[in-house]
């Protein structure tokens, strides 16, 4: 090399090494906040006086709470800009994210449903094909929808003649929608709109002349978002008619707080109405016989199936009279029985309960497919109407089965499988052959090699000595020197279990050196009925400690170290990374709380929270008030002490945990941090809680993912 040439491959260094040293800089100044308003006002708990000066930011129709938004979004992007990880990880995740992908089909009267995505459309569109090897046909694209895609296709349903599609559509991915009914021979939408559908399905009867579904009461003008979900009835609604005359099949006025939803057996003959108290698992089951599937009886006597609300009933469908039913009545990890109508007094169990919990399980063809979790990974089993094992489905490896479809009848299932490395691909099994093929159309391999990574998984020890076990994934040989940048990943709620999958922000993470983890901690069903209920209620700090002792064990084991360790969460999992960050700071570097439950003291004031009482609890309880305020982020953000840096995000149309939520702990947070590390709050619009059109999520995952790289000294 000359002497010349050495020279300028010096200066391009040292001006990359300038550069990236004054971006350093530039972004690691302790942003210059907005001006939060503080109130006076106080609520008394019981003899307890509670602060609240953030109430303000509860009203989203306030000008003065969208101007605060603004200010705060002016903030965020001014800091994202200065991070140069921003447009590479965005340049990259689109690239990984242009791959296409195939949903679940299910077979209605002798087609196939399913959606499919080719790589980076906002919205998967929905075909139908008529065999399995047959070109597909498009029914709804719903990215012709709106423009700027703030139009979501929530949910589809054929009806069981193949006439009509049912399907409902929602703004910003709002939980509202609003049904309408295609006729599937011209493709012509009918006169048919069903208005203030919410936690609804669409359950066809067997004529295909209508269908059963849940309706809420208009909410007023200035709450449609924001109002409590309370008073849901179960309705039957007759295609071309206005849903004014819909009949009222069912409603609860003495409960009006629990969920109702409404299913139809695939032959038809019978309504099984389930009641919930908000998002716990135990429910009330009530049947209706039908009659003559093509001539149903709409307004059959409802009889009830189990009314103790001492366990889950869930109907998984029926041979002939006799009803399968997954429940944890006297097993906790589930078992399968059969009831025999009208005799709803014996039961016989057909699958009994293991050491496994059942995942998910129904009827497909003449027999009973049950998928198992063992150690948090999925096996699906075979078994007769008897409970005999008639097969095991070969998976392809250590992973997760993200959904089953099959119907009574067909000669099929098919399934998802994916895990950390591997993208979701459909798999079709024929019970016949035994033979199993992936469905869809053939897919490019895609522009991630997974070969130079591993996915391994351990069992740590959390306070109180429970064995809980992680998954962490990395380049093979990867040297346990403390120095990686790791994310850590968990949820611990609801009885939700998390399972193994691909994501394209993960594989962009693992590229740049990145570790990613991910817990399976108590609170989700990873370990049946017990595992959720030890992270529930009065036990939910059973939760956060779990989630420390992940972060201390990938810190001992030194995967990594407290200046280079994240973590994340969503939803109940946001609000699992505002507490653990609140209580463990010195573990951190940094923290991703998105669209969180924040305020546990009101959360239950607002849209879908009245729901979640039988999960946490609820301030409006003395006994209940205690634990709550203890780890509620909003009332424990602690003067002077330095947080790690702290990205929120929410979304405008978000009334599922209401964007209130994160603007207050952002607020707060705000207000306590003491040290230059930044907190943020990113505020999306036109998308919501679980919706959110491909391109704005791509550019969302980019500023999460490069804040959160750029923290733990990513470079």
């Amino acid at each position: 090399m000359s002497l010349t040439v050495h020279r300028q491959l010096t200066l391009a260094v040292s001006l990359l090494a300038l550069c990236l040293t004054s971006a350093a800089a530039a972004a690691q100044q302790a942003p210059r906040y907005p001006v939060t308003r503080k109130d006076t006002v106080v609520d008394d708990y019981f003899g307890t006086k509670v602060p609240d000066p953030y109430r303000w930011l509860e009203d989203q129709n306030s000008p003065e709470v969208a101007r605060w938004v603004e200010a705060q979004n002016a903030v965020t992007f001014a800091y994202l800009d200065k991070i140069p990880l921003r447009e590479v990880f965005r340049q990259r995740l689109t690239e990984l994210w242009n791959t296409p992908s195939v949903g679940v089909p299910s077979r209605v009267a002798g087609r196939l449903f399913y959606r499919m995505n080719t790589g980076l459309q906002n919205q998967s569109v929905l075909y139908e094909q008529a065999g399995l090897a047959t070109a597909p046909t498009v029914l709804i694209d719903p990215n012709t929808l709106s423009a700027d895609g703030s139009v979501d296709l929530a949910s589809s349903s054929p009806s069981p003649d193949g006439k009509y599609l049912a399907f409902g559509l929602s703004v910003g991915g709002s939980d509202w929608e609003e049904l309408h009914v295609r006729d599937l021979a011209t493709g012509r939408a009918t006169a048919d709109t069903v208005h203030w559908v919410k936690y609804s399905g669409i359950a066809w009867t067997r004529d295909g002349k209508g269908f059963f579904y849940t309706r809420f009461p208009a909410p007023p003008k200035d709450q449609v978002l924001t109002a409590a979900a309370v008073n849901g009835k179960i309705y039957y609604h007759v295609v071309g008619t206005p849903d004014s005359q819909d009949r009222m099949i069912y409603e609860r006025p003495d409960r009006p707080t629990w969920y109702v939803g409404a299913s139809v057996t695939d032959d038809g003959r019978y309504l099984f109405i389930t009641l919930h108290h908000g998002t716990n698992p135990e429910n009330l089951l009530y049947y209706a016989d039908l009659a003559d599937p093509m001539h149903p009886n709409i307004g059959a006597a409802i009889e009830p199936v189990n009314t103790s609300n001492d366990a889950e009933y869930a109907v998984i469908g029926n041979l002939g009279r006799t009803v399968f039913i997954q429940t944890t009545n006297h097993a906790p990890n589930r078992r399968i029985i059969a009831v025999v109508l009208p005799d709803t007094a014996h039961w016989r169990t057909v699958v009994p309960e293991t050491k496994n919990n059942i995942e998910a399980a129904l009827v497909a063809g003449d027999r009973v497919v049950v998928q198992t979790l063992e150690d948090v990974q999925s096996h699906v089993r075979m078994y007769d109407a008897a409970g005999k094992l008639l097969d095991t489905v070969k998976l392809p490896g250590i992973g997760a089965v993200e959904g089953l479809s099959g119907r009574a009848g067909t000669p099929e299932l098919f399934y998802s499988f994916a895990s950390y490395l591997a993208p979701t691909i459909v798999y079709h099994y024929d019970f016949a052959s035994r033979r199993t093929t992936v469905f869809g159309p053939p897919r490019p391999k895609p522009p991630f090699d997974a070969a130079p990574y591993e996915t391994r998984q351990v069992f740590y020890r959390s306070k109180d000595g429970t064995r809980v076990p992680m998954f962490i994934t990395a380049r093979k040989g990867v040297t346990l020197d403390g120095s990686h940048p790791t994310i850590l990943y968990a949820y611990g709620g609801f009885d939700i279990a998390t399972l193994p999958s691909y994501s394209p922000t993960v594989a962009m993470w693992l590229e740049h050196g990145g570790i990613y983890a991910v817990a399976n901690i108590r609170g989700g069903s990873e370990y049946g009925e017990a595992w959720h209920h030890a992270g529930r209620l009065d036990k939910k700090q059973n939760v956060f400690d779990d989630f420390a002792a992940a972060a201390e064990y990938l810190i001992k084991q030194k995967y990594t170290s407290p200046k280079h360790l994240a973590i994340h969460g969503y939803s109940n999992g946001g609000l699992l990374v505002g507490a653990t960050e609140e209580q463990h700071p010195e573990l951190l570097a940094a923290a991703y709380p998105g669209a969180g439950v924040m305020d546990m003291l009101r959360y239950q004031k607002f849209s879908a929270g009245i729901g979640w009482v039988p999960e946490y609890g609820s301030s409006d309880n003395p006994e209940q008030f205690k634990y709550l305020i203890k780890y509620s982020p909003v009332h424990n953000a602690r003067a002077g002490t330095c947080y790690p840096a702290t990205i929120v995000t929410t979304a405008d149309h978000d009334d599922r945990v209401v964007p209130g939520h994160s603007f207050k702990f952002t607020a707060a947070m705000q207000a306590a941090q003491g040290c230059d590390r930044p907190i943020l709050i990113r505020v999306e619009t036109k998308t919501s809680h679980g919706y959110m059109p491909t391109d704005k999520r791509i550019a969302q995952l980019a500023d999460v993912w490069a804040f959160t790289g750029w923290n733990t000294g990513m470079r």
